[in-house]
């Protein structure tokens, strides 16, 4: 009797053990149908909206360029958010629409505006309520080749989808709740009905919006700069412009090539963290602040060199307003500090230390990588 009792004890505590630890598992993909806010492991039941062959959404593949084809991977799409024209033209009156803010003024184009290569003029944006942010508005283009999926300055979050979320209820930016958001959403007239073409449903929520935005913003592709053109066979390059190139391969001179690449790397980024000079010491830590790790102090993702033209001022904090200063940096401004990244390879001389006319060479190959034509797609302007 007294071994029985001890059994059923044993058993009760195993099913306890087992229930304590089931009930911290759960779906933990904030992007799922069935996300559970409390669940501290995934266990693999997350589910999924997925748009089926046959329904009423219409496939809009993304138009990728030759130059990524042929030298880089597939972009990123995500199973549950393909792209379609439903979703895509859903995202594109998101992003111009100040709905989503809290006082009705803000769209997500007030910081990312076409003209400038969806990113903001201004060193810092201004929110709803005049508060200013802290680093420059990042421009939007390629997205969809970001594949370690870690957007932001700092790489806080870990999808497309899950970045569009944080501006609307962001204090210093558009200072809404996602309650109030998707509220306004489903009491207008027409967005229940976009929504329903889009997803099939016309019940709204923050996750829809999220996936019609990011759709929008995967058809933000840049691939047609006059260094494209002549790498296609389609134009040639000015003397000053080849000369610019040369020196930025080269890492006795430029030494840009190994945080953004060269010409097989059309994306002119690696997507990755660098620290690359700009401080001894740090009052903003970047990538440190996410991941709470010392080596990573200073480190921000390394934006691409398309559309310079446009896109100033530069740096994450926008320190920079010409390229001239961005050039005079990298040549003789370079300040050491303990997380300097090592690739910078002429730091211990304060830079490449060019003379004027490589750079004003490598200002001109700079400059060749702007496309005007994606500034001025009337597929990406307001509608």
């Amino acid at each position: 009797m007294k071994n029985t009792t001890i059994y059923i004890i044993v058993i009760i505590l195993a099913i306890s053990l087992y229930g304590c630890s089931k009930s911290n598992e759960g779906c933990t993909d904030p992007l799922a149908n069935n996300y559970s806010t409390i669940a501290k492991e995934d266990d693999g039941s997350c589910t999924y909206t997925i748009i089926t062959a046959g329904s009423q959404m219409t496939p809009s593949p993304l138009q990728v360029p030759q130059l990524f084809t042929q030298n880089i991977n597939p972009p990123v799409i995500p199973t549950n958010n393909p792209q379609t024209i439903e979703g895509i033209a859903l995202g594109r009156k998101l992003f111009y629409d100040p709905i989503l803010s809290g006082d009705g003024t803000q769209s997500c184009s007030s910081c990312h505006m076409a003209g400038f290569s969806f990113t903001d003029s201004a060193k810092f944006s201004t929110g709803i309520t005049g508060a200013m942010g802290y680093r420059q508005s990042m421009p939007l283009f390629n997205l969809a080749w970001n594949y370690d999926e870690k957007f932001f300055w700092d790489g806080r979050s870990g999808t497309l989808e899950i970045q569009v979320l944080d501006p609307v209820v962001n204090p210093i930016e558009m200072n809404n709740t996602w309650v109030n958001a998707v509220a306004s959403l489903q009491t207008n007239p027409s967005y229940p009905t976009l929504f329903n073409a889009a997803f099939g449903t016309a019940t709204i929520d923050s996750i829809l919006v999220a996936k019609a935005l990011a759709q929008f913003e995967r058809t933000l592709i840049s691939a047609n700069s006059k260094f494209d053109r002549f790498l296609l066979g389609q134009e040639s390059l000015t003397t000053n412009e080849i000369n610019g190139f040369a020196i930025f391969d080269d890492p006795d001179r430029g030494d840009c090539a190994h945080c953004h690449g060269t010409a097989n790397n059309p994306l002119w980024t690696d997507n990755l963290f660098h620290n690359n000079g700009l401080d001894a010491t740090f009052t903003d830590l970047g990538r440190g602040l996410i991941t709470g790790d010392p080596n990573d102090d200073g480190k921000f993702k390394t934006p691409s060199l398309r559309n310079l033209a446009y896109s100033a001022p530069y740096m994450h904090d926008g320190r920079f307003q010409t390229l001239e200063e961005v050039i005079d940096h990298y040549s003789t401004g370079v300040t050491i500090s303990a997380t300097i990244d090592p690739l910078m390879e002429l730091q211990s001389n304060g830079g490449s230390n060019l003379t004027p006319s490589e750079k004003d060479d490598l200002k001109a190959f700079l400059l060749a990588l702007s496309d005007s034509e994606f500034i001025n797609n009337p597929d990406f302007q307001q509608p």
